[in-house]
């Protein structure tokens, strides 16, 4: 059986994915997955082994000048490399208007969140096959269950299994025991002090950790400079790519987060993970692993 998956972004929610197709693939032998997502995430989906083919859109971009001369070229290339391949079923787990235009390109049956389930319920429009999913509860439940209600099968009561494999990332045997902080997130609102990350600093380089830090945008730059001038045992690591913070944080022993898509994958790749939550509902979203630990906010 052949599935197309689309799952566009961003990381958490392609990291929150994983454990419905090691269900899937538990369930449906010989099943396999192409999947679609944003060109910016290429690299996660090949991390599980049931996914075969990586198909990189665009949306982003494209949204930014949708009759452009570039913009229309690139659909076009994606309608015909899309019609050229037919699927058992098209499984649009995004729930949102553009995954499901994306999913219309495809040759197979859709299948998809209902009209109370999905984000956006005019997405449920374009499917044949509407599935109820209860949206409060936490986000790796919403995804299993909707894979097992569109692939037919029983949802597992087992835990999540991400099916990422640590020894796919080449890791620096060298750098001895490390913490890696990411600080890093979109919201200035689940941002965590800058003063509790020196005082963290403080404790670990006490009990001789070495700490890597990194940062993805200028703001985050600054600060992760401003907190290895604080302490020498911090190490500014310079920007990091997917792939590359794979790396350092499967060989790291321990990680503490904020709600960030890295956390996620910390926790993903059963690195001993401490993810603090503001803002954000951690029940919803919180890091899963089978090493991860929540600490909440009390508002």
């Amino acid at each position: 059986m052949r599935v197309l998956l689309v799952k566009t972004s961003s990381m958490g929610d392609l990291i929150h994915t994983l454990p419905a197709l090691t269900d899937a693939g538990n369930a449906i032998p010989g099943i396999r997955f192409d999947w679609m997502v944003e060109d910016s995430f290429a690299e996660i989906p090949p991390w599980h082994p049931l996914v075969d083919r990586v198909i990189p859109v665009a949306m982003r971009r494209w949204r930014k000048g949708w009759f452009s001369p570039s913009t229309r070229a690139d659909w076009c290339r994606l309608r015909s490399e899309m019609r050229a391949q037919s699927y058992d079923l098209v499984l649009d787990a995004q729930g949102l208007v553009k995954s499901a235009l994306l999913a219309m390109v495809a040759n197979g049956q859709r299948a998809g969140l209902d009209f109370r389930s999905a984000r956006e319920s005019l997405a449920a429009l374009t499917y044949h096959h509407r599935h109820t999913v209860n949206f409060y509860q936490h986000a790796v439940v919403r995804m299993r269950s909707l894979f097992a209600l569109a692939l037919h099968y029983d949802l597992p009561a087992t835990p999540p299994v991400f099916g990422i494999d640590r020894q796919q990332f080449q890791t620096d045997t060298s750098a001895g025991d490390y913490v890696v902080f990411l600080h890093g997130t979109t919201w200035p609102s689940k941002q965590w002090p800058e003063i509790y990350w020196q005082q963290l600093a403080d404790f670990a380089a006490a009990r001789g950790w070495r700490i890597k830090i990194s940062g993805g945008s200028d703001e985050e730059v600054a600060r992760a400079a401003r907190l290895t001038a604080a302490n020498s045992s911090v190490d500014l690591m310079p920007r990091l790519a997917i792939g590359e913070m794979a790396s350092l944080l499967a060989g790291a022993r321990v990680a503490v987060a904020v709600d960030t898509g890295f956390g996620h994958l910390a926790a993903a790749l059963d690195v001993p993970t401490v993810s603090i939550y503001g803002s954000t509902n951690a029940d919803y979203t919180g890091a899963l692993g089978a090493s991860s630990m929540l600490l909440s906010a009390d508002f």
